[in-house]
Parts: structure tokens; C-alpha cells; sequence
């Protein structure tokens, strides 16, 4: 039996509702290809009424619910993001009509309507894509209020436990929430991540915490202690599972093969090609230029009201620094008065940050005008033309300022193998309420991850986090 693990609804009930959308999908489907006859008009001596497709819309259903399961909707696909489950309704749709084109129209060619398959094909993927949104959006919402979370334990802070952690920060709808790690060598708090305690806290920290997965990242070397905790774990009957090491490798660098069942571990290259980079450059300058031309009436506002608002110049330029290292000058429409980098020192208590940077809720340093286009994100308009000169791409980790850069620990320079960006993954996933290392966290994951794909599911998730103004100041 299959399982919906970390989702709202049980496997049982979900294929339930899916059954019912895709029976309703089909009628109406009907009804828009015989009744209202959108596409070709029908023939009265080819009207062929709903009961007639009976045997054809359960068949379709079930060969759907099959399909559908076979690519995980069922199991470990309904923790993916929306977008992902969505992308797997489309295709297991296409799979399942296609199916049922073949075997109905291989018998039957000249009986039925081929355009109704269409119908069904196209409403099935919007009922149930909206289906489960609908349970995404009420998961968030009971998640953000602590219910129905995983609690997690990581065992080891090296890299193996740095890449568990940073995973589960940069993807929150897999609903786990990491109660703290417990690490021979470190013993200090890691972003949210809270240190408890040694290795050997372990069954204490399972028992007093209520943890339901453990998971064990530690190097291959320490596989008696190793053995020792998933024996611990298995005394308190709790679920745990266990990072491979290999070598200390970040394991999406990992390729594995294996020739009759012999595994093969080597390195799969995970930069970005010429071509990437040359598409990703591209939708740079389109997007740039087509929001500059479409914005400039909007930046000619803005400049206006700046310029009345408050003494001081319109643009705001800082230098900042970029891929490599390299330094270059960065613009934004000025929200602060003038004189307010000045004034750091005097606010430092107040930053409400851990790390080499600054955020203060309220910052009396902003103007009337600047709390607006702060709130809206509309002071960071000018960074298009940084995009376009190339100092910039739309989606990549925030230019840091110089002096924040020489606070940085040896991992966080990471974050600086990649143009900075307009926006990014910590920008959607929290904005300015996520601690410093928890921002490098998504930053470094969303490096070692980068696709096209990726980058377009941010740009669509900055829209709302800007409407909505989570985390803006």
C-alpha cells in the first residue's frame, strides 16, 4: 500500500476526490462537446448521449487513478511543491488520454468524439492541479501555526548535516520542522538550528522532544556510532534514515550507476554550461528591457515624488559585490534620508539580523516615500538596469555590501560563485525575517540546484511574496 506522507488528506481519500473530479471532468466534457458543440458542430445521427460513455469515462478513470499513482501522486511526488505535482498531472494525464484514444478508437473509430478527449484531458489536469493547491495553500496555512509538521532531529553538523538542513529550509512544503542537531565538534546554534547536545544525547533528546524522524548525517568513518543510533532509534520506535557519505561530496554531485547491480559512485557535473548560461543571460535582457520600457512612466512618478518628499538625490548607489568577488555599482531609487548609512552604528542595537548585515522593522531612517516603495519593492526598479548591464540576473543570491563580505565565514563565499539577483530563493521563502545563515543556506542551495526551471518557479513566487509584502522593510 502507498502512502501521502506529510500531506494534508490520506492516500485513500485523495484517489477518492481525484475519482470524483475526473467523473465530473468528464460529464462536463459532454456536455461542452454535444450540448454546447464548442469545436465542430455535431450531426444529429452523431449525438451520442452521456450513458453511452459510460463504460468509456469509468475505464478513463481508472486507467488515470493507475497512472497517476505508478508516477507517485499517491506517494512520494504529493510532497513535492505544487508546480512539480502539477507538472506530473500533465503528464500522467497525457499518458492515460493517449491510452484511451488508442483502445477506444482502435475499436470503435468512428463511434465517439475525439475532440470530448481533449475536454477531459485539459479539465482533468485544472480539477485536480486546483485540488491539490487548495490542500497546499490550508497544509501552509496549519503549518505556519506549527500542526501537522515533522518534528526532525539531524545527527552531525558537517556537510552532510549543513546540506539536510539547508534542504529543508529552502523546500517548507515538505513539512518538516528540524527541533535542533546534536554534533560532537559544534556546539553552538546554527541559524534557527539549535545545537542540543552530543551524540549521545540522542534517546534524551528523542524522548523529551517528541522527534518523529532522526536523521543521521555523519561521515562514513563513525559506522559503529552509527549503527549504535539507528539502534537507539529503533528501541524508541522512531523513524530514521541515514545520509550516505560520500567522501564528503555534496550529494547532488553524486552520480551513481551500476553495472548488475554493482554501484558505480563517480562525479556528475553540476555547473552551469554555456548554454545555460547563455539562455539565462538571455531571459535576463528581454525581461529587463521589456520591464524598463513598459515601468519607465512609473520611474518618472516615482523619481518626482522622491524628489519632493525629501532633500537628496533620486537614485540610491552603493557599491556592491558580485560574481567572483568583483565589485560593481549597484542602484535603487533612494527610500532613506540622506546621510542614513551614517547613522548603522547608532541603530546597531536594533538590528533584528544575526550576521554581517542590517534589517530593522520601523527604520526611522526611511521617509514617507520610502516606506511606500519599500513596502512594495518598488525602490529596487533601477537594479533592471544592472541586470542589463550584467552586473546583475533576475534570480540569484542578494549583492552583499563590501564590509558585510569581510565578516563572512569561510562557507558563506559560496553564495559569491553566481551573479547576484534581482530576487531569489530566500527572498520568496521569507524575505527579511530568516536569519543570515539561513539566507547562505538557500543561496548555496539554490547553486548547487540551478535550472531554468528553478529560476522561472522563483520569479513566479516573487509576484506573490511582493503583492503581499511578507517579510518587506
Amino acid at each position: 500500500m502507498f502512502q501521502r506522507r506529510g500531506a494534508l488528506l490520506p492516500a485513500g481519500i485523495m484517489a477518492i476526490l481525484d475519482a470524483i473530479l475526473i467523473n465530473i471532468a468528464f460529464a462536463i466534457a459532454w456536455w461542452v462537446r454535444y450540448e454546447l458543440q464548442l469545436g465542430l458542430e455535431v450531426a444529429e445521427e452523431n449525438y451520442v448521449t452521456l450513458e453511452s460513455y459510460l463504460f468509456i469515462q469509468l475505464a478513463q478513470t481508472a486507467v488515470l487513478l493507475f497512472v497517476f499513482k505508478i508516477h507517485g501522486l499517491y506517494g512520494e511526488k504529493s510532497r513535492a511543491a505544487w508546480i512539480d505535482q502539477a507538472g506530473v498531472l500533465v503528464s500522467s494525464s497525457t499518458i492515460g488520454t493517449a491510452v484511451m484514444i488508442v483502445a477506444v478508437f482502435g475499436f470503435r473509430p468512428y463511434a465517439y468524439s475525439r475532440l470530448i478527449f481533449f475536454y477531459v484531458w485539459l479539465l482533468v489536469i485544472v480539477f485536480l492541479a486546483a485540488l491539490r493547491l487548495a490542500e497546499g495553500q490550508i497544509l501552509a496555512h496549519l503549518r505556519g501555526r506549527g500542526i501537522g509538521l515533522e518534528k526532525v532531529l539531524v545527527v552531525g553538523a558537517g556537510p552532510q548535516g549543513r546540506l539536510i538542513m539547508q534542504n529543508i529550509v529552502a523546500q517548507p512544503h515538505l513539512g518538516y520542522d528540524v527541533v535542533g542537531f546534536v554534533d560532537e565538534e559544534r556546539d553552538e546554534d546554527f541559524g534557527r538550528f539549535s545545537a542540543l547536545g552530543r551524540l549521545n544525547d540522542v534517546p534524551r533528546i528523542v524522548r523529551h522532544t517528541g522527534v518523529d524522524l532522526v536523521i543521521i548525517a555523519l561521515p562514513s568513518a563513525s559506522h559503529e556510532k552509527i549503527v549504535e543510533i539507528m539502534m537507539q532509534c529503533e528501541r524508541q520506535k522512531v523513524d530514521f534514515r541515514i545520509v550516505p557519505d560520500f567522501y564528503e561530496l555534496s550529494l547532488n554531485k553524486v552520480d551513481i550507476n551500476e553495472i548488475n547491480g554493482i554501484p558505480l559512485i563517480g562525479l556528475r557535473d553540476v555547473s552551469m554550461g554555456r548554454l545555460n548560461l547563455f539562455l539565462k543571460r538571455l531571459i535576463d535582457v528581454l525581461v529587463a528591457a521589456a520591464v524598463l520600457a513598459v515601468a519607465s512612466p512609473f520611474i518618472v512618478i516615482i523619481a518626482i515624488a522622491i524628489k519632493l518628499d525629501s532633500p537628496g538625490p533620486v537614485l540610491f548607489v552603493q557599491t556592491r559585490v558580485g560574481r567572483g568577488r568583483g565589485q560593481f555599482l549597484f542602484y535603487k531609487f533612494r527610500s532613506m534620508k540622506q546621510g542614513a548609512e551614517g547613522e548603522i552604528q547608532q541603530l546597531s542595537d536594533f538590528n533584528e539580523v544575526t550576521g554581517p548585515i542590517f534589517k530593522m522593522k520601523n527604520d526611522p531612517r526611511l521617509t514617507r516615500v520610502g516606506k511606500i516603495l519599500r513596502r512594495l519593492s518598488l525602490d529596487e526598479l533601477p537594479q533592471f538596469y544592472n541586470i542589463l548591464k550584467g552586473d546583475m540576473s533576475l534570480v540569484g543570491p542578494r549583492p552583499p555590501i563590501p564590509y558585510e563580505v569581510e565578516k563572512y565565514e569561510d562557507w558563506h563565499y559560496k553564495r559569491l560563485e553566481v551573479s547576484p539577483g534581482l530576487t531569489g530563493l530566500w527572498q520568496v521563502s521569507g524575505r527579511s525575517t530568516l536569519t543570515f545563515d539561513e539566507m547562505v543556506l538557500l543561496d548555496i542551495w539554490y547553486i548547487e540546484n540551478w535550472s531554468l526551471g528553478l529560476d522561472i518557479k522563483i520569479m513566479f513566487r516573487t509576484v506573490p511574496a511582493v503583492l503581499l509584502a511578507r517579510g518587506a522593510y
